[in-house]
């Protein structure tokens, strides 16, 4: 079983939110448009897109929503008051995300938070609901895992960063199946939207490149998002959150062993003094338009 401690993941949801800020901008000026005037993020984490679409649209009021207070307030603290930020849950259904958007939505943005309700279909519905007439549902999941490493290290079977993606999506099925009262979608997120009544439904994926070399602090980042996931696959996660009952191992011994190299600052194969990581990230986007 896996469970999230969302209080222990908000300091890192607000370093990912500045972290992502020229993508958040990028996408939020594509999404809004001339005479909206409320635009909501459900499921905000540090705020990040919440914080660009209000720099996007300044007319507009802008609501990030969160089910986690600890989540909340590091939401509050990025988008310095920007942004009006509410407590409520996308489980709970639709009436407490009404009463904190406190209007409907000409935009409704929800980025990698509906695949943590437990009926992802219900939520997807439920966030649909919440649209003024012709608004738009925005739902940032999925796309290709992000690529950072060489595939030969020179240490350890090549195509390590490859096994990784694999047990991070053997992780991620068991987190879903450990929500209480799991409910499967085994179909696509065009298709949630088109059964939650949206129209003219599409996705687009947005491709970031940052070639090698890194900065320095990009380069830190890799290396901390790095060091998180393999905490997680390790079963040594409880310090970020995770909870695994089991063995908690997702990883070969092996492949663990040489992780725990090249993330030991003080060892010879260090991937903090590499200069030939890189980013490479293509994000989907999948949109739905309210009836009129």
């Amino acid at each position: 079983m896996i469970e999230i401690d969302w209080a222990e993941e908000a300091g890192r949801l607000r370093a990912s939110a500045a972290g992502e800020a020229d993508w958040n901008a990028a996408v939020a000026r594509s999404l809004v448009r001339d005479g909206d005037k409320v635009l909501a993020d459900i499921g905000c984490g540090g705020g990040g897109m919440a914080k660009a679409l209000a720099e996007a649209l300044p007319g507009a009021t802008v609501v990030g929503v969160d089910a986690d207070p600890d989540v909340l307030e590091q939401a509050q603290q990025h988008t310095a008051g920007l942004v009006r930020c509410e407590l409520a849950s996308m489980d709970d259904g639709a009436k407490p995300l009404r009463r904190a958007i406190d209007a409907p939505a000409d935009l409704i943005w929800a980025s990698a938070s509906v695949h943590h309700a437990a009926d992802q279909q219900a939520a997807v519905d439920v966030l649909a609901s919440l649209l003024a007439p012709g608004g738009r549902l925005a739902l940032a999941e999925g796309g290709l895992p992000t690529r950072h490493l060489p595939w030969d290290l020179g240490i350890g079977e090549p195509g390590l960063e490859l096994r990784l993606d694999l047990a991070q999506d053997r992780w991620f099925k068991v987190m879903r199946e450990s929500l209480p009262g799991s409910v499967p979608m085994p179909y696509g997120w065009t298709e949630a939207l088109t059964r939650a009544g949206l129209s003219d439904v599409t996705t687009r994926s947005v491709l970031t490149e940052t070639p090698a070399p890194l900065s320095t602090e990009r380069l830190d980042g890799v290396v901390r998002g790095f060091r998180t996931r393999i905490e997680r696959m390790s079963g040594a996660g409880h310090g970020h959150g995770h909870v695994v009952a089991g063995d908690g191992e997702w990883l070969d011994p092996e492949d663990l062993a040489v992780w725990k190299e090249l993330l030991d600052p003080d060892g010879p194969h260090f991937l903090g003094r590499r200069r030939d990581l890189a980013v490479l990230s293509v994000r989907s986007v999948h949109l739905g338009h309210a009836p009129r």
